[in-house]
């Protein structure tokens, strides 16, 4: 008798005081979902209910993958209203409607549900991860679905569409940030002008074309194999034009996510027992992706420099400032004579098809005489590719946003004079030979004229002495003009410094070139810089060295002692760093417990002094934009030296930021802004400076580390702030400093999370960083580093991070 009233005790115990948490499959007219129930689909790979980033006032109502992890929201249904601070219920009526109440608000959200009435509703979410109202006798007859209205997330067998007698779409609209799920600025849908293509804009303006269809894929996406991989399929008909895929391998897991940056990315699992995602398309994903960057009639191919060329038959435009404006003909068109003919361009991602015209019945040869009739036409393609081709698509006018692609793609025709046309019988045999034996006579001629000149010149640098005037004056794209005083050393006096530059001398390998320990006759040790041919710096990056560096006085910089331009070389003489870069100690194994912590300390503020120089104090804004532990060079003392300035751009007057189309520096410690949009400004030296602190004291590379979430370096630091472990990310060589210095290494990681933002504005600036450093200015609470994935937790980084806050849906890289 005692055991059984025991036993009815405990069992009322459990009752009343364990949370329950119910999983439903289906939920009829009349029921609801509450705080603490989920929908789940039939076999449990996707679930619906109300969650939270972190902050449990603010609730949503949303499906995600159940057995994912971290969490990856895909849904949300009440993304512009979100619950505040009281309960909460999806309701389900007898109509079929579905409604969220609030305690305080009442209705906040609806399915506006259509008139249709279906005798018997229910409410499931299918293994696809539609949530859909249906007809319990008839499955297929749907009076609302989630699909219908797309969030920033596009799932196989759903469809983005758009009206073509309204004018209206359905697409993904991105978040508003990581941790707002709000409508944000970018949507990615199909524009209908011309032949239907598929774009991401930012309001009216467009910013990335992922392409038209080409019968298999869409033409921007570079990829010969994709399709054969998913069924991707695009839809014309008389009132509408949608897009959608869907897995021909029902393993495979793949999505769809316009982050709120603006970039779709594609992620994808080989098989549903994978807990981690992988990117798998990122657009854009460099800078020939951004719209119309070349201006019209020109192609755009990151692989040449510069990547902007005009098409066959085209000249530049008048260049403005250095920006490539686009392109004109050289030659007229012959409209009335028909002489005019085709230049064809393979691999190519076809032009903005707002200004086309197409006809699915055409063959190419009809596709060539139509626009040959036509004076305004100005390429051609086929519409399908398929089958050898079908189809024709023209253009009119200007051609715009045509780029190469690595694989994929199609052929363009592009319509010319006659006179561009190469037809190979314009030159006879004996006037080709003639031209031939004249360019030999002319080479033979001007090497001997060059020697001679190189001899007199040389003997005229021996006379001149070492010390001179460098003069800079139109070597650089600079607002003002300047003589440099700075020591010109002769070839002769480098070579015997580092024995003729010897294997046994060098001491590493940048971007510019090698680098060559040297000793010059007085005794005094030098770092040579050597301009190597096949670098991806030139005579423009050496110049724009010599300007700033010479220039620049601070303990924290390296300091140029002379430089050399003599024949084909182009040398940069510095003091000599005997502890070389920071890099050498913090990556390796054995050498990084050399540095304890007081000497990681003085190291990361001695970088922040040094860029707070550039940033403020120096005559010149400059903005390094290759700022990593390589380039970080440490002294006798272990004092560091900002060094390598070849890719740093200087801002003038009032100007905050600049913008160019070739983005340059390191992956892993470039910002986003800049990786996607090319834009640059202080920020992005705070973001770098941020990863180099992080690697700092944790002696890890960003880019190479991945920890059991397949976060990078950036992402693992975050995940441990919001669990409250932040200890977790200190290398552990550092020993038993850890305990005595612990406040100021957690104030170091926190502020390392501060300058990796994605948002540039939430950044500090460095006279605020130093002054953090120096505990003299409070610390904000950090939010989400950029390239982090959507995780559920909070963005104060006060709260732990439990199973149901984690969420992943963004992003990148830096293209």
């Amino acid at each position: 008798m005692k055991i059984f009233k025991m036993l009815l005790v405990l069992c009322f115990l459990l009752f009343h005081f364990i949370p329950s948490f119910n999983t439903l499959q289906t939920i009829l007219p009349g029921q609801s979902i509450k705080d603490n129930e989920t929908l789940i689909s039939k076999n449990e790979f996707f679930e619906a209910g109300f969650f939270n980033f972190g902050d449990t006032n603010i609730q949503y109502f949303g499906i995600w993958y159940k057995k994912i992890s971290p969490k990856t929201i895909v849904w949300i249904a009440n993304r512009d209203t979100p619950l505040e601070n009281s309960s909460r219920v999806l309701n389900f009526t007898d109509e079929g409607t579905l409604f969220i109440v609030d305690s305080t608000k009442g209705i906040v959200w609806s399915s506006n549900t259509s008139k249709k009435t279906i005798k018997k509703p229910i409410l499931q979410l299918l293994e696809n991860g539609n949530l859909v109202v249906k007809n319990e006798n008839n499955p297929d007859d749907f009076l609302w679905q989630s699909f219908d209205l797309p969030g920033d997330t596009l799932l196989p067998s759903m469809r983005i569409r758009t009206n073509k007698v309204t004018g209206e779409y359905t697409g993904l609209v991105s978040w508003k940030n990581t941790q707002d799920p709000s409508t944000g600025l970018y949507s990615y849908h199909i524009d209908i002008n011309g032949f239907p293509q598929v774009v991401i804009t930012k309001g009216n303006t467009i910013l990335f074309r992922i392409g038209s269809w080409n019968g298999n894929i869409l033409s921007g996406i570079p990829s010969d194999t994709l399709f054969k991989s998913f069924n991707y399929s695009f839809v014309i008909t008389d009132k509408e034009v949608s897009y959608g895929f869907e897995l021909l391998n029902e393993a495979i897991v793949s999505r769809y996510m316009l982050s709120s940056t603006g970039q779709v990315t594609r992620y994808m699992l080989s098989d549903r027992t994978m807990i981690s995602w992988n990117i798998f398309f990122v657009g854009p994903s460099d800078q020939c992706d951004n719209y119309a960057i070349c201006g019209d009639n020109s192609n755009c191919d990151v692989g040449n420099s510069p990547m902007c060329e005009c098409l066959k038959g085209f000249v530049p435009k008048t260049q403005e400032n250095g920006n490539f404006g686009g392109c004109i003909r050289k030659v007229n068109l012959d409209c009335d004579g028909n002489s005019d003919g085709f230049l064809k361009l393979v691999v190519v991602k076809l032009p903005d098809t707002s200004r086309s015209w197409f006809d699915k019945n055409m063959n190419l040869e009809e596709c060539e005489k139509f626009c040959l009739r036509n004076c305004s036409c100005t390429a051609y393609a086929n519409l399908d590719i398929r089958d050898g081709g079908s189809g024709c698509l023209v253009w009119f006018n200007n051609i715009v946003d045509v780029r190469k692609l690595s694989s994929g793609g199609q052929d363009l025709y592009i319509r010319v004079a006659a006179s561009e046309l190469d037809h190979n019988n314009g030159l006879n045999k004996k006037k080709l030979a003639g031209i031939l034996v004249g360019c030999i006579m002319f080479t033979v001629i001007m090497i001997i004229l060059g020697l001679a000149i190189h001899r007199v010149q040389r003997k005229k640098v021996k006379k001149q002495g070492k010390n001179q005037v460098f003069s800079l004056k139109n070597h650089s794209d600079n607002k003002e003009n300047e003589d440099i005083d700075i020591p010109i050393f002769d070839l002769s006096t480098i070579a015997n410094a580092t024995n003729d530059f010897s294997i046994d001398n060098k001491l590493g390998q940048g971007g510019f070139g090698p680098v060559y320990k040297g000793i010059l006759e007085n005794g005094q040790d030098i770092a040579v810089k050597r301009l190597c041919n096949t670098s991806g710096q030139g005579p423009k990056e050496f110049i724009n060295e010599v300007k700033l560096i010479a220039n620049l006085q601070h303990r924290n910089l390296v300091k140029l002692l002379g430089c050399c331009i003599q024949d084909d070389e182009k040398l940069l003489m510095y003091e000599f760093m005997i502890n070389r870069s920071l890099d050498y100690f913090i990556f390796d194994q054995t050498r990084k417990s050399l540095l304890h912590w007081s000497q990681r300390f003085q190291i990361i503020c001695g970088i922040a002094r040094g860029l707070l120089y550039l940033h403020e104090d120096s005559r010149l804004r400059i903005i390094h934009r290759d700022l990593k532990t390589s380039n970080i060079l440490l002294d006798k003392n272990m004092n560091p030296k900002i060094s390598d300035f070849g890719l740093a751009r200087t801002l003038w007057g009032d100007e905050a930021e600049g913008e160019t189309r070739r983005v340059v520096g390191t992956y892993g410690y470039i910002s986003p802004e800049y990786a996607a949009r090319g834009f640059f400004s202080v920020k992005s030296d705070v973001f770098s400076f941020g990863v180099i602190l992080l690697e700092t004291i944790s002696g890890n590379k960003n880019r190479e580390y991945s920890d059991d979430h397949d976060l990078d370096l950036l992402g693992h630091a975050w995940r441990m702030w919001c669990e409250e472990t932040p200890l977790e990310v200190i290398d552990e060589s550092l020993g038993d400093s850890i305990v005595i210095a612990e406040p100021e290494i957690l104030r170091c990681i926190q502020i390392g999370l501060l300058c990796v933002q994605e948002r540039p504005d939430d950044r500090p600036d460095m006279s605020s960083v130093v002054l953090m450093l120096n505990g003299e200015k409070a610390l904000p609470r950090p939010k989400e580093p950029a390239f982090y994935p959507h995780q559920f937790g909070t963005s104060s980084g006060t709260s732990k991070m439990h199973s149901n806050n984690e969420i992943s849906i963004t992003l990148l890289q830096a293209r």
